[in-house]
């Protein structure tokens, strides 16, 4: 049964219930489903039984339903019996008809002139009835018209047609409040799941109304500290730690005013008393300040906030060690060629390439500003000592690229050397020589152009050096790329070829 198609599709006027339907059991199972008790007394209900009196010009008019042992009147005029028994109850016959039961004279009637309404106190003499079946075909009872005197004349044509209109009234009444029953259970099936959705994740959950009136915390909020939910914002102080709050509650507070979404970290009080670091996220449902509701979560990223803290630190202590080996190094080099001429100009050369490489593992640790891992800041780092931005002799343009810390090794070598050539024998040589360095990034390549102008003329060298040879290892095998040379005479072209991915690993 649909009954989002069918309640607004009343059984037909005229036609007798279903016959499935008219066995008790399944009967009685459509109208349990209406909940009767829930219409007692209903105003709309009670309106239609005091016109349908007085329409038909009777003392009385009931809206009954008829169960299993008894009758029941949901609305009534006239009455003061809230119910009676089934065995004794017009309706009941009532509602197996297809028209209007009228009954002139009780009395005068064999099937009835024996019931207690007839012949007690009640004195029933007169009635007629509409019956009340459901969009199934069930019977479920009647609205009538009784009085303690017979009559000699049936009701009019229009007084028949008028209780037969008022009887659809209350179908309609009836398959209404059971269609709003069925749609609250339904929407109390969802939130019931959605709650013990919510209940059950490992985020605390919360939703506020205006004025940040929380009107929902889930079940991880007392798991995690102990304490009943929130209701105001003034009661998280009591759990966020006094070093967050008033932080926490000026950004949220400018989140509010622009109705903008909320990230923040901060440390929340567990129930053992200690600490532990949340990231805690607000959205907005609209952008009005007076009717915006907000909605949050609190993720625990303690394990992986005190992770990164200990990696930052021992990064740092690396990086601190790593610059002092290089020294060492260095040192040690300078130390051994010192009065031999022969090792002075091969130590020079060594130990500028070991600073390189310094700067570029540097960079490579850099982990407090992961903005910073791009290949243009690589290329500022190492391009330092011969100027950069715009007011130098090298200028670095193009497009930014993401880099990783195995490729700004070889990058650093590669770029020290051609940087070093230039200086000694090309365009950085001479004071209005200039380096223009452009980085070009597809979907899977990168290009990068070094460019050198207004230095000598140059010429293709008749043997490959120390150096170019290491630029070519360090491009082709630790890179996976390619390179090219083209000696103009205005100055030295270099293209690199380098796939992305070998970049940011």
């Amino acid at each position: 049964m649909n009954l989002e198609q069918d309640e607004n599709q009343l059984w037909p006027v005229g036609e007798g219930p279903a016959k499935s339907y008219c066995d008790e059991g399944d009967r009685l199972l459509i109208l349990a489903s209406f909940d009767a008790d829930a219409l007692s007394g209903d105003p709309e209900l009670a309106r239609i039984a005091k016109f349908a009196s007085s329409l038909c010009g009777t003392k009385s008019a009931a809206i009954s339903l008829v169960e299993n042992e008894r009758q029941v009147f949901l609305a009534r005029a006239g009455i003061e019996e809230t119910e009676t028994p089934r065995s004794t109850s017009l309706c009941a016959h009532t509602m197996l008809d297809a028209g209007i039961l009228e009954v002139l004279d009780a009395t005068r009637d064999p099937r009835f002139a024996d019931f207690a309404l007839v012949r007690g106190d009640a004195r029933l003499r007169y009635y007629a009835g509409a019956p009340l079946i459901s969009v199934e075909g069930a019977p479920l009872g009647a609205l009538c018209v009784i009085d303690d005197e017979p009559r000699d004349t049936p009701l009019s044509e229009t007084q028949r047609e008028g209780l037969i209109v008022l009887a659809e009234a209350v179908k309609r009444r009836l398959h209404g409040h059971r269609h709003e029953l069925t749609k609250n259970l339904e929407l109390a099936t969802v939130a019931n799941r959605l709650k013990f959705v919510l209940d059950s994740v490992p985020d605390i959950a919360w939703s506020a109304g205006p004025g940040l009136q929380f009107d929902y915390v889930n079940a991880r909020f007392n798991a995690v500290t102990g304490r009943e939910p929130p209701k105001t914002m003034d009661d998280w102080r009591h759990v966020v730690h006094p070093d967050d709050y008033d932080r926490a509650l000026g950004e949220f507070n400018r989140a509010q005013e622009n109705t903008a979404a909320f990230e923040i970290e901060m440390r929340l009080r567990g129930s053992d008393g200690s600490y532990r670091y949340m990231l805690s996220r607000a959205v907005p449902s609209s952008t009005d300040p007076q009717t915006v509701r907000w909605f949050g979560t609190m993720t625990d990223i303690d394990t992986a906030h005190r992770v990164s803290q200990q990696r930052e630190l021992l990064a740092g202590e690396l990086a601190h060690r790593i610059k002092n080996i290089f020294s060492v190094i260095t040192g040690l080099i300078v130390l051994n060629a010192r009065g031999d001429p022969q090792l002075a100009e091969f130590a020079k050369t060594l130990t500028s390439n070991i600073r390189a490489l310094s700067r570029a593992q540097e960079f490579a640790l850099r982990l407090d500003d992961q903005s910073e891992d791009k290949l243009k800041s690589l290329l500022e780092v190492l391009m330092a000592p011969y100027g950069v931005a715009g007011h130098s002799a090298v200028s670095i343009t193009g497009d930014d690229v993401e880099t990783g810390p195995k490729s700004a090794t070889p990058l650093a070598l590669i770029f020290h050397e051609l940087a070093t050539n230039s200086a000694k024998h090309g365009a950085l040589s001479v004071e209005e020589g200039k380096v223009a360095i452009t980085v070009s990034s597809g979907t899977e390549n990168v290009s990068i152009r070094w460019e050198e102008t207004g230095g000598p003329a140059t010429t293709i060298p008749e043997d490959e050096g120390f150096g170019s040879r290491l630029v070519k290892m360090a491009v082709e095998n630790q890179l996976g790329g390619t390179i090219t040379q083209d000696w103009k005479s205005e100055g030295l072209e270099v293209v690199i070829e380098l796939a992305v991915d070998r970049l940011i690993n």
